[in-house]
């Protein structure tokens, strides 16, 4: 399980708390005359006591399983498995049973090319009764033989049908009939501090149930799509178990920790079960699972930018880069954009938009809602398949002529030569050659490309000069800027 670091944190139950508030309310109940309703004083608590999860772990228990791995690895001299390191970053993400050790000094190990069984521990949970079981990619990756064993005991020889790493999501089959399963939840629908279970095998323990509350609804880890964030305890071998609401619906499957040491600390992610399903269908269907691609790099909006184009508050997702060729670019998306919205849906965030293109149809045709030069624009763009090979990048040079004098803003800028705007694919822009004052403040250095001044698009460093000459210079200015392969918007603020 991935591990961030994150300071520790730990939550547990009093049950003499909890007796205290049970007596305490019955007692007041005495002394009400029948049929009396009695106002909650100012200032009451509005939540007391803790929830009873006795009878909610006697129905969605039978329908967790536990799932052990084997998988041989090779060892090199000295007995250290061939894949050591990996080893230990599965251990991280909670792959289960620590790596073999190197051989003690003195002995010698065994032969190269020696292969070894090294086995791992995971959780899951059937979604069906005829045999399918959710769990976590990393759970059984690279495995050679999956067995999955229910709470009665009954052991299965379980088929990989198909396994995504960007959602970290398997889909496993076993061959049986009439087995209990869980009922799909609606991540969308969670509360923050809504009680919630984990139920797994962690350290290999079977069925072991920790509850806790949620603690945020969509928390951005940097990965794929945002994730439930909790304070339930998971530790190794909880990975692919699921997260289950009051009500007994599953709204996530657990799988990543945030620690210090590599166990629990006291928060703990989910991926949203509503992405968990649309994935395990398309892994049902085909063993494969394919997204849409727009074709832009995308980075936040601040408020400071946000104010200089007129925006009014941060909102939307700014287009830092725009790919040759791609879905974007062909549909007319530009460099600067502020993409709003993305087929009628708002984006709040820059995990939205990935998410939201990702679930898109390949070969469909989206509407993107930008903001471009004060003004909302609709852009129909067709969606494409995304592919994990990354564009290469070209290094940005620069220009060894230089304007002498720095403008107003403190920047010495250059026209592009006719071999960079080649290069560099730009019809227009300036190119940063030295940055002091209020310019280098704001970040701005050498090798730096201006593409754009307060909305207007930069031709050549005469033009830019003179549009800098006639700032206002109580008023900040939002410079569009290029660096190596991103773009993003630099407000530069007046002296103070």
């Amino acid at each position: 399980m991935r591990t961030h670091l994150i300071l520790p944190m730990t939550h547990t139950f009093s049950a003499g708390r909890a007796l205290a508030v049970a007596v305490l309310a019955a007692s007041s109940a005495l002394m009400l005359p029948h049929g009396v309703a009695v106002a909650a004083p100012a200032g009451a608590a509005l939540v007391t006591g803790l929830p009873d999860f006795t009878d909610l772990i006697d129905k969605v228990g039978p329908a967790v399983v536990n799932i052990r791995t084997t998988e041989k690895v090779k060892l090199g001299q000295g007995g250290a498995a061939a894949g050591d390191d990996e080893m230990q970053e599965l251990l991280r993400r909670f792959f289960g049973t620590p790596a073999p050790r190197p051989a003690p000094r003195g002995r010698r190990g065994p032969q190269a090319q020696e292969e070894q069984v090294q086995r791992g521990v995971g959780s899951g949970f059937l979604i069906s009764a005829d045999g399918y079981v959710l769990t976590n990619a990393h759970v059984v990756e690279g495995a050679d033989e999956v067995t999955v064993t229910l709470t009665d005991r009954r052991e299965f020889k379980a088929k990989v049908l198909g396994a995504d790493k960007r959602p970290d999501v398997a889909v496993l089959k076993v061959d049986a009939v009439n087995l209990p399963r869980l009922v799909i939840g609606d991540s969308n629908r969670i509360r923050v501090g809504e009680w919630v279970i984990a139920i797994g095998s962690p350290f290999n323990l079977d069925n072991t149930v920790t509850a806790g509350i949620i603690s945020a609804k969509s928390r951005d880890t940097g990965d794929y799509l945002p994730l439930i964030q909790s304070d339930v305890a998971v530790n190794p071998g909880n990975s692919g178990g699921p997260l289950i609401n009051m009500r007994g619906e599953v709204i996530g499957i657990n799988s990543q920790i945030a620690t210090l040491s590599g166990g629990y600390n006291g928060i703990s992610f989910a991926v949203p079960i509503d992405e968990v399903m649309r994935v395990s269908d398309q892994l049902r269907k085909s063993g494969r699972v394919t997204r849409g691609r727009l074709g832009v790099e995308i980075g936040e909006v601040s408020k400071e930018v946000a104010e200089s184009l007129g925006l009014g508050q941060a909102r939307g997702v700014e287009v830092a880069r725009v790919e040759a060729g791609g879905p974007a670019e062909k549909g007319g998306i530009k460099v600067g954009d502020i993409i709003l919205k993305f087929n009628g849906a708002v984006i709040e965030r820059t995990s939205d938009l990935p998410r939201l293109v990702g679930s898109s149809a390949v070969g469909s045709r989206a509407l993107v809602t930008v903001w471009r030069k004060g003004a909302q624009q609709d852009i129909p763009v067709n969606i494409v398949e995304l592919e994990d090979e990354k564009a290469k990048k070209a290094p940005v040079k620069k220009n060894p002529k230089a304007e002498q004098a720095p403008n107003a803003l403190g920047l010495h800028v250059s026209d592009l030569t006719d071999a960079q705007r080649k290069e560099l694919k730009l019809e227009a822009g300036v190119m940063v050659d030295a940055s002091e004052g209020v310019a280098a403040r704001a970040g701005l250095r050498a090798g730096d490309l201006i593409l754009q001044l307060n909305n207007v698009e930069v031709k050549d460093a005469r033009q830019f000069n003179a549009m800098v000459a006639k700032l206002d210079p109580k008023k900040s200015v939002a410079v569009l800027v290029r660096r190596e392969e991103s773009s993003q918007y630099v407000v530069i603020r007046p002296r103070q």
